[in-house]
């Protein structure tokens, strides 16, 4: 039995240069926090966001500006933008216009089916996806009186929705069923999983701040991940949303799903650890955070026994009484002063770097 099951196969659609479901990787994707009129610090972010590994971008549309803003904004970018719409019809048919490459919308909020008809063909002739959002905390009133705010309330929901776009002919379609605790968001995806094909965008909604929020999502994500259900997972955190790519790369990266990046290791300290191992650990996650080279680094409070718990790291330091230790697969390369230990580290991962990217040329 694997601990990862195979993952259940969906329907390929495209969001810009990226392939969402079928046997596509799971993308990574985030939201910005800045007025998306704001041009210049919606792009700053996104640049940011593209650093970090982002590999899809949601803005926010709640007037014409932003979404006229979207024309400039893509010319700026490197990655798919799509445009988060709540019930104005005309904003997803001008954010289409300006050049989104993917719409967020849930028809039941947009209104009369010739408004729904008139975004739907709009997608269409420009060639893009729709996602439908749905949200346990505006669910339709019909269902919410009969059903309740339950996971089959949600599914009921998204299937409804899926059925108005699909009678209207749009089958480029993604669904999310999101709630704030993790136990319905579960439920709600795992039951949806089964009753259609559509591409599953995967996340738990206003999981709060930095760490209620990693915790919901990486057990949540992590949970229906592992299950083989999953093509696209955002981390919603309150927080930068730098700090979301972050952690949806460290969640993939668990299950060994996809990779990007350093894996960081490091010990919890004890009465042993004689250097300031927290703010080292956060000095190097800090100067790493755009590295894309597969690297496994050690970042150790002892030189005892630091090598010997870190020896399947490609490189390591382990800190002493003003000293510090290097180390290659736990075998000690060379003594460092401790106030040294940082720079040494970085240092080999840039050579790390540099070999791997010169041997990848080679190959």
């Amino acid at each position: 039995m694997t601990f990862i099951k195979e993952r259940q196969k969906t329907r390929k659609i495209s969001v810009g240069n990226i392939f969402v479901g079928g046997e596509e990787p799971v993308a990574i994707q985030s939201m910005t926090n800045t007025y998306t009129q704001d041009i210049t610090a919606t792009v700053d972010q996104i640049a940011a966001l593209t650093r970090a590994g982002c590999e899809i971008v949601r803005v926010a549309v709640p007037d014409m500006d932003a979404a006229l803003a979207i024309k400039e904004i893509k010319k700026q970018i490197e990655i798919p933008l799509i445009a988060d719409i709540h019930f104005d019809y005309k904003l997803a048919i001008a954010s289409a216009h300006a050049g989104a490459d993917g719409l967020r919308i849930n028809p039941g909020n947009i209104g009369a089916t010739h408004k729904i008809k008139a975004v739907a063909d709009c997608a269409k002739s420009h060639g893009i996806p729709i996602r439908v959002g749905v949200n346990a905390g505006s669910l339709e009133k019909e269902i919410l009186a009969t059903m309740g705010p339950t996971p089959g309330a949600m599914v009921e929901s998204a299937l409804r929705n899926i059925a108005i776009l699909e009678d209207l002919g749009f089958y480029d379609i993604k669904i999310s069923l999101k709630a704030s605790d993790v136990e319905r968001t579960v439920e709600a995806y795992r039951l949806i999983s089964k009753r259609t094909d559509v591409p599953l965008h995967v996340g738990v909604t206003e999981a709060g701040g930095l760490y209620a929020g990693i915790t919901k999502s990486a057990i949540g994500i992590g949970m229906l991940l592992a299950e083989g259900i999953g093509d696209t997972i955002r981390v919603s955190l309150t927080r930068d949303p730098v700090e979301e790519i972050r952690v949806g790369w460290e969640i993939l990266r668990s299950l060994k799903i996809r990779k990007r990046g350093p894996e960081i290791i490091s010990c919890p300290t004890c009465g042993r650890c004689k250097i300031n191992l927290f703010d080292i650990a956060r000095t190097v996650e800090d100067a790493l955070l755009n590295c894309t080279t597969d690297i496994k680094v050690a970042i150790m409070g002892c030189v005892v026994n630091g090598p010997g718990e870190a020896r399947e790291a490609d490189i390591g330091i382990a800190g002493g009484d003003g000293m510090g230790i290097l180390f290659k697969k736990g075998e000690v390369v060379k003594k460092v002063n401790q106030d040294r230990l940082v720079e040494v580290l970085l240092q080999e991962v840039r050579q790390y770097e540099s070999e791997q990217s010169h041997n990848k040329n080679i190959n």
